[in-house]
């Protein structure tokens, strides 16, 4: 089983060395693509180094900074045309903790075709986040799953592994979702497509190093969507009742 670990960056010059380094400790066999989005900090430079140091690790460069979908799609895309086999999303700040990847590495190979590294499941659980981050969290995800009527503790969960039979399945073209919404958009197309989703509890840390990238547009942009693709599904499935 081929695995690649996508790493998405833009301006991680000091969190992304570090996140690397504990997953190539952690999981070894798995390939390593950093996806850069033209850093204006050097954080393409360095992962060029890096690259260089290591023959494991590949960096694909972005002409400019187009969002989190967006840089995905590109790693996907990259990935599935040179035949690995599990596709695996983690952030570069090291809130995804690179030693729980055998956990979701596992539920793949047991048959699940899209894994989701769940916070909110029973073992899962966050550090330093603050009560209005945990309630912005809990209740985008449950404004999600009762929107799409998914049975997901976490669906906005960006700690995940994907089958590449799943991906190639996918129509990236028609991914309209660039930021925070980009996980809801892939999790509802996959359980659409009747694929098992299963979720493994995973610890969530809070960045110590570099800025977040959330801002109120992209939760604005991700609620907007969930909201017309819930009311879609609904009228769907109510017209083809006729």
């Amino acid at each position: 089983m081929r695995v690649i670990t996508i790493i998405p960056t833009y301006n991680e010059l000091e969190s992304l060395p570090l996140t690397v380094g504990r997953l190539r400790t952690a999981v070894p066999d798995s390939d390593v693509l950093i996806v850069d989005d033209n850093s204006p900090d050097g954080t393409g430079e360095l992962a060029d180094k890096m690259a260089a140091e290591d023959s494991n690790i590949h960096v694909l460069h972005r002409t400019g900074k187009d969002g989190l979908g967006a840089a995905y799609i590109a790693g996907f895309e990259w990935a599935l045309a040179r035949d690995y086999d599990v596709l695996v999303e983690m952030d570069a700040d090291g809130s995804h903790m690179p030693e729980q990847l055998p956990r979701l590495l596992e539920a793949s190979a047991a048959g699940a075709d899209l894994v989701i590294g769940s916070r909110w499941v029973k073992g899962g659980e966050v550090v330093n986040w603050p009560l209005l981050r945990k309630i912005i969290s809990r209740g985008g995800s449950f404004y999600s799953r009762t929107m799409l009527g998914l049975p997901l503790r976490d669906i906005t969960a960006g700690y995940r592994a994907f089958k590449r039979q799943t991906l190639e399945e996918i129509d990236f073209d028609a991914v309209e979702s660039r930021g925070y919404g980009f996980q809801v958009d892939m999790t509802f197309r996959v359980a659409m497509m009747r694929k098992r989703i299963v979720e493994v509890p995973v610890t969530f840390v809070e960045r110590e190093l570099g800025a977040s990238k959330m801002s109120g547009n992209i939760v604005f942009e991700a609620m907007w969507n969930v909201t017309r693709w819930g009311l879609g599904a609904r009228w769907k499935k109510l017209t083809s009742r006729k």
